[in-house]
């Protein structure tokens, strides 16, 4: 499990969050993934806010910067 510390925080429904716990991929996340039909963009989204067990407009509202962070995160898993 890796920690995110958010440079800019978001609120969504009365949580903020400042940090985001992203755990390993498994298998079973990217299949998962990989049955959506819609873009690779929101597959990406879809697995980061499995993976950070949050929901996925957490990681929509991210700044690029975080998200960049969050990305940076996976592919060093």
């Amino acid at each position: 499990m890796s920690n995110i510390k958010l440079k800019y925080p978001v609120n969504i429904d009365g949580v903020s969050y400042t940090e985001l716990n992203m755990r390993r991929s498994k298998v079973k996340d990217r299949l998962a993934v990989t049955a959506m039909k819609c873009s690779d963009e929101q597959k990406e989204i879809t697995l980061f806010a499995n993976l950070c067990e949050v929901p996925p407009k957490v990681i929509e509202e991210l700044d690029e910067t975080d998200y960049t962070s969050v990305q940076k995160v996976y592919l060093g898993f």
